[in-house]
């Protein structure tokens, strides 16, 4: 299927590795012209290395932190107008709630809730102007499940999808659609992590709790990365215009909902 969006200018965030990653390779692979963001530039120049081999769209890259103004800054003086906007930026870290003070939170809304707002407020409008934008918020099944050692992330990302919800209503009309993408367990390096770090709590091995993990899953398996960017991609085309202001739960059935 052409997506139709070759030629179109992306900028997708938390794009070194990972499920960012992926988003970009989908895109480049339709002949999008994609930036890719992350903090550190050795892993971000790989991926833009990685991304040039697809041969397609063209690739360039930004080292800046997103959860920041001046990061964001730099961002857009280089990049400010784009057709695709992919937001993402890595969860705050599990804990008690008991235990976080004022300045965890504030973290917490700066990174999962308020950059992704101000890239969208920085994006939008041009968009609308030009009468095609895709937005795609990357968020967390978590959002639909609350984990209650992620509070921090189930406030900040909540707070997102509550004010994409209704922003949403008012750009669709204008050709500009605004979803979020919510991954459950991917195998991402970042999931390996986390089983490396859970096994050495609980003495065992790594493996070992991945099997686990992977036993109780309704999939038997994990998602991969490619079917995540491949279907960020499509809600990013232009077959996608009427689904807007979804969250798209990507977790292979482990939601127990319908």
């Amino acid at each position: 299927m052409d997506l139709g969006i070759a030629s179109k200018k992306a900028l997708v965030c938390g794009a070194s590795a990972g499920l960012g990653l992926a988003c970009a390779k989908a895109l480049v692979s339709e002949g999008v012209h994609v930036v890719i963001v992350a903090r550190t530039e050795g892993p971000l120049q790989a991926a833009a290395r990685e991304l040039a081999l697809l041969q397609a769209g063209t690739v360039s890259w930004v080292a800046a932190d997103v959860t920041t103004a001046q990061g964001r800054a730099l961002i857009l003086s280089q990049h400010p107008q784009v057709d695709i906007l992919v937001t993402n930026a890595g969860g705050p870290p599990p804990g008690d709630f008991r235990n976080w003070v004022r300045e965890d939170w504030l973290k917490a809304l700066d990174a999962n809730m308020l950059a992704p707002i101000e890239l969208i407020k920085a994006t939008v409008d041009a968009m609308m102007a030009r009468g095609f934008g895709r937005i795609v918020n990357i968020t967390s099944s978590a959002v639909k499940a609350p984990l209650e050692a992620l509070g921090l992330s189930n406030g900040a990302r909540s707070g997102l999808t509550g004010f994409v919800a209704g922003l949403a209503r008012s750009t669709v009309q204008h050709g500009v659609t605004i979803n979020n993408l919510l991954p459950g367990t991917f195998d991402t390096q970042r999931l390996a992590q986390n089983f490396a770090a859970q096994a050495q709590r609980e003495g065992t091995s790594a493996d070992a709790v991945r099997a686990a993990r992977i036993a109780k899953h309704p999939a038997r398996r994990l998602g991969t990365s490619d079917e995540f960017g491949h279907t960020c991609a499509y809600l990013c085309s232009v077959h996608a215009g009427y689904i807007n202001g979804q969250n798209v739960l990507m977790d292979g059935g482990s939601f127990p909902g319908f």
